[in-house]
């Protein structure tokens, strides 16, 4: 079984490198057009040539825009951002201001129909209490 890992891999990057090629944008593709990346990647695959070329030489790689560092560490020791506690944002402050009105809301509403339903009941056992008698 361990005999096919090194078949399974070179496979492996094979078909990375070919979905790569496929997927790239012709605009990113340096050195020859598309179409003959694909031919090189599908001829030399079987011995490497073909997706390491395409890998290390056919796509424009480059750093996402907005990025000012080469790696991940530093563009966060650039970037950094200024964390405000929730008691500290005022929009936060605004919009537990807003929620809080509205649920004020809703309780008046509600204990506005229960009071009306308590005073409905009411009346009904009186009416039924006075024929009774």
């Amino acid at each position: 079984m361990i005999r096919y890992v090194p078949y399974l891999l070179v496979l492996a990057l094979w078909i990375y490198a070919f979905i790569d090629c496929l997927n790239t944008p012709e605009e990113q593709v340096r050195g020859l057009p598309k179409v003959v990346w694909v031919i090189i990647i599908l001829l030399f695959g079987e011995v490497l040539v073909g997706p390491i070329a395409w890998l290390v030489a056919g796509k424009a790689r480059h750093a996402p825009a907005g990025r000012t560092g080469s790696t991940p560490s530093e563009w966060h020791r650039n970037h950094r951002t200024d964390y405000v506690a929730p008691d500290d944002n005022p929009e936060f402050l605004r919009s537990l201001k807003e929620e809080n009105k509205k649920d004020e809301a809703l309780l008046k509403d509600w204990e506005a129909d229960l009071r009306r339903r308590e005073e409905e009941l009411r009346r009904r056992e009186r009416g039924e209490g006075q024929q009774a008698d």
